[in-house]
């Protein structure tokens, strides 16, 4: 019900030891010019209270970044508008790029990861998005994800 990128496509790892380069479990900084922040693409589970997420990255402006890190250990950040953005994962099981996709990122409260709320476009991420996934897509996306061998883009 739940997968994670573990860094923005654009991250490598020769990066890591990069004095102008951070990755961590929440945010990113590439060459100190591209900045990251991960958030949750939550879709509903169709005939359950459940919800289906993935957990992306998205990447703001130098402002937007410095202003959500400023706030990161804050309480009451999740009263912040929420921060444009451009979604820098791709997730393979989708039949066109989910690269550079526009979003929203609304901060939550305290330890909770931010909502991804994504521009709602036809793009098959965004359709799930609004309308929700059924309980087989959830089991179609698990396969894919588990076992790559198998597909890929759909």
């Amino acid at each position: 019900m739940h997968y994670t990128a573990g860094a923005p496509a654009v991250w490598d790892a020769a990066f890591a030891d990069a004095d102008d380069c951070l990755l961590s479990s929440d945010q990113c900084v590439v060459k100190a010019q591209h900045h990251f922040v991960k958030g949750l693409i939550e879709i509903p589970v169709i005939g359950t209270d459940e919800l289906f997420s993935w957990a992306v990255w998205v990447s703001l402006s130098r402002q937007n970044f410095a202003r959500a890190a400023d706030l990161w250990e804050t309480p009451g950040r999740d009263s912040e508008p929420p921060y444009f953005g451009w979604l820098n994962t791709e997730l393979t099981v989708y039949s066109s790029t989910t690269l550079n996709l526009k979003t929203h990122l609304h901060t939550r409260p305290l330890g909770e990861r931010p909502f991804v709320e994504l521009e709602p476009t036809d793009h098959p991420l965004a359709v799930e998005q609004r309308t929700g996934i059924t309980v087989d897509r959830v089991r179609e996306i698990a396969e894919a994800v588990l076992h790559p061998a198998g597909g890929g883009r759909r």
